[in-house]
């Protein structure tokens, strides 16, 4: 089989190379995926939690090695691949869990001659694709629920990531997992090779976590034989800091939703709202945060944040810095493009509407502040978007919180809280950013149909 390059983005050296699978590897994977789900499903939920459980032990086992494939094949600095390693196998602990729990239910009869029941049963096999920011996690917080329930999956991880996903499945192997149940096919032709799925009605179910363009046109290739989707799209999260928040407590969480991963997240903060009478103070200690941020090899201790992961995106962030400086903003910190793919931690000022950052997910370590005075103006335009997937806001006031969490047109908001995302609860967006829940008993849910049996007695 061919093979394509894997780019180090830290250094711009080949790390390894990948196979890179045809239209017929493709099929291939189909016929292994359909087999598999006949003695998959049959599994009592017992069963396959306990193979799950022992693929967790697994992924936590191997902590040093994942987080050093993450970390070298897109930059992510290392104590944050060490984290997500944990995260990741914390979906595979949860769902162990949940296999045991598809519940059915008893509905109360009409007649006292019949029984109804609603079952639940797996979807079929599943088709899942998977973006480079999140190698680990974003594998299993699909892979570990569609196992969970029964059904069986062939993953498609980005081109630019594809180790640790490799070494994933490697180690769902090593835990007694059937090799065909779970299948990592790479390649460098995504579109070509994903049509093989779309086109064949015995692969039941698409997940899809990555753009909104793509994800619109996966969409529309899915409903060929109508399968069930689930698509973690694009975001635009506003920050919203009211006037009585507690301002380092707000700049360490702005900070930390903002930096993590050098901002290459779907839920980082994009649009930071800070009410104008406390603007200033806001700005100058953000500022002090941000200068302090460490940029370096993302292989050492040190770093806080690391590379772009290619100059695609790192062209896109500098086109953003520079839009906005040339239409009136200004950069207190940073602002400039560093040797290799690496940019500066930045912080904009007197950013206005009209201006792309605050109209385009910028996956970049930039924070550009917006000031405003009035709660209904500013709720208003955060939810100008067409985007829905994550937003947040900072007040010491409960019945605020509330009403602003209330208004804003978003699947997760985060009140207090820069970083909400937990395996037991739901993920996703709403509007563009996507359709379905992942996570929690939701993420169970997305790959089991309910049937209903209408019995009546003898």
């Amino acid at each position: 089989m061919k093979s394509f390059d894997i780019i180090n983005p830290a250094t711009s050296a080949v790390l390894d190379r990948a196979p890179d699978a045809t239209v017929d590897d493709a099929k291939q994977a189909i016929e292994k995926s359909v087999a598999a789900f006949a003695s998959w499903k049959a599994k009592t939920g017992f069963e396959r939690s306990a193979i799950l459980r022992k693929w967790y032990e697994q992924i936590l086992g191997d902590e040093a090695t994942l987080a050093r494939l993450m970390t070298q094949e897109m930059g992510k600095p290392i104590t944050e691949s060490r984290g997500e390693v944990k995260y990741a196998a914390a979906f595979v602990e949860w769902y162990a869990e949940e296999a045991k729990r598809a519940y059915g239910e008893i509905v109360p009869t009409h007649a006292n001659n019949k029984r109804l029941l609603a079952t639940r049963q797996p979807v079929g096999p599943v088709y899942a694709v998977t973006p480079w920011n999140f190698p680990a996690a974003m594998v299993t917080r699909k892979v570990a629920p569609a196992l969970a329930a029964g059904c069986t999956v062939v993953l498609k991880p980005a081109e630019q990531s594809p180790l640790t996903a490799i070494r994933l499945e490697e180690l769902w192997v090593n835990a007694g997992g059937p090799p065909d149940v779970f299948q990592v096919v790479t390649t460098s032709n995504p579109a070509a090779f994903s049509d093989v799925f779309f086109d064949d009605a015995r692969v039941r179910k698409l997940t899809f976590t990555g753009s909104t363009e793509i994800g619109s046109k996966l969409y529309e290739k899915a409903a060929r034989t109508v399968k069930r989707v689930s698509l973690e799209l694009g975001g635009h999260a506003p920050f919203i800091i009211c006037d009585d928040a507690d301002i380092p407590a707000a700049v360490q969480q702005v900070m930390a939703s903002k930096f993590r991963n050098a901002g290459q997240t779907c839920v980082c903060a994009n649009r930071i709202y800070v009410h104008d009478r406390i603007q200033s103070a806001f700005a100058e200690q953000m500022a002090d945060g941000v200068r302090k941020l460490r940029v370096g090899d993302p292989m050492s201790d040190q770093t806080q944040v690391g590379p772009l992961v290619d100059k695609q995106g790192l062209d896109k962030v500098a086109s953003h810095v520079e839009d906005a400086l040339g239409k009136g903003a200004s950069a207190v910190v940073g602002g400039h493009r560093k040797e290799g793919l690496f940019f500066e931690p930045t912080l904009l000022v007197g950013v206005k509407k009209g201006m792309r950052i605050l109209e385009e997910e910028t996956f970049g370590p930039v924070a550009p502040l917006v000031g405003f005075t009035d709660e209904a103006e500013i709720i208003r335009a955060a939810n100008a978007t067409p985007y829905g997937l994550a937003a947040y806001v900072w007040t010491r006031d409960l019945g605020r919180a509330f009403r602003i969490a209330e208004q804003l047109e978003f699947g997760i908001v985060g009140v207090n809280d820069g970083i909400p995302a937990v395996p037991h609860a739901p993920f996703g967006g709403v509007k563009f950013s996507g359709i379905g829940r992942e996570g929690g008993p939701w993420g169970l849910d997305e790959f089991l149909d309910v049937k209903y049996i209408s019995m009546a007695l003898p």
